[in-house]
């Protein structure tokens, strides 16, 4: 089980290498909501996404014998993006198994940070078993995107710095996709803030996380059908699982609309570019899925790499202001 002393250690390991990220806020959102909201914006994070911080975290733990063999990954994107810089800055070599149809903006990163990348069809083949066949070819060390306790610590600084920056809050709303964000968060406001709710925001058609935490089992999503890309994961694990039951006060789910009316707000009015997965807090929160009247808010825009062309179709599809 990850700790809060173990988010506590990653915030050193990663001080002089991640960046700080602004919290910003908005007074027309403020407004809107009628309660004080703080965005910490990990789209200003290297790699435009928090997966820098967990990747890092835990890469750079890798014993000193193990580092020539490399490390491998899978990832639709961002966890790519964040295992091949976190590789190329300790130099070590990185192969990701990533699908087909991903991201062309995070896959062109992933490659320019000097990854190599292994394509599967997620229609008919699991990464988890690319993942082992690479592995029996050179026994790279396997970083997976959320299901490792230093990569939940590492994603737990962002909270951590949140918390330390604006002080106590009533409520904090991270993104939900495999758990790792929500997981460690969820840590790092229990050990700050003890009376601060905590609330996962997950997308409608990829809801595994919700069922899971009202049914107390690990439920599966095996097509996600989301704009989240992030998000698009079958299940949390048994580790991220564990301390979400511990320490998360509720899920809520947005629909993929309530997602794209959220990108279009923090765009045009906070000059934001934010994915899908980032906004999810933002549209839980604009489509009244949390009571928040009079409390002060503490929101997890978790990344900001998204393809323009795609984002700006999404966006012409509603309805005119």
């Amino acid at each position: 089980m990850v700790t809060w002393e173990d988010v506590a250690s990653a915030a050193e390991r990663l001080a002089r290498v991640a960046r700080k990220t602004p919290v910003l806020t908005s007074s027309q959102l403020d407004a809107r909501l009628a309660a004080s909201v703080f965005l910490k914006c990990e789209t200003f994070q290297r790699v435009g996404a928090f997966k820098f911080r967990g990747a890092y975290n835990a890469i750079s733990r890798i014993p000193e014998q193990d580092r020539s063999r490399g490390v491998l990954a899978y990832s639709s994107g961002n966890h790519a993006q964040a295992v091949a810089l976190a590789c190329k800055l300790l130099g070590l070599s990185a192969t990701i198994v990533m699908p087909k149809g991903a991201a062309k903006v995070k896959r062109q990163a992933t490659e320019g940070y000097g990854a190599r990348i292994v394509e599967y069809d997620p229609a008919t083949e699991r990464r988890e078993d690319i993942a082992r066949d690479v592995q029996k070819a050179g026994a790279p060390t396997l970083i997976p995107p959320f299901d490792h306790p230093h990569v939940v610590a590492g994603q737990g600084t962002v909270a951590k710095e949140l918390l330390e920056e604006v002080g106590e809050l009533d409520v904090l709303l991270a993104p939900l996709g495999g758990g790792g964000l929500l997981s460690g968060s969820a840590l790092a406001a229990r050990a700050l803030c003890p009376r601060c709710k905590m609330i996962g925001a997950e997308p409608a058609g990829a809801d595994d996380g919700a069922r899971s935490f009202r049914s107390g089992k690990l439920e599966r999503c095996e097509r996600p059908d989301t704009i989240a890309d992030g998000a698009r994961t079958v299940s949390l694990s048994d580790l991220t699982f564990g301390i979400i039951r511990a320490n998360v006060d509720d899920i809520v789910t947005v629909t993929d609309r309530e997602i794209v009316e959220a990108m279009r707000f923090l765009w045009e009015r906070m000059k934001l570019v934010v994915e899908p997965t980032g906004a999810l807090p933002v549209a839980a929160l604009l489509a009244g899925k949390v009571p928040i009247a009079g409390k002060r808010v503490g929101v997890i825009v978790s990344g900001g790499n998204v393809d323009l062309a795609a984002a700006a179709a999404l966006m012409r599809d509603l309805p005119p202001r």
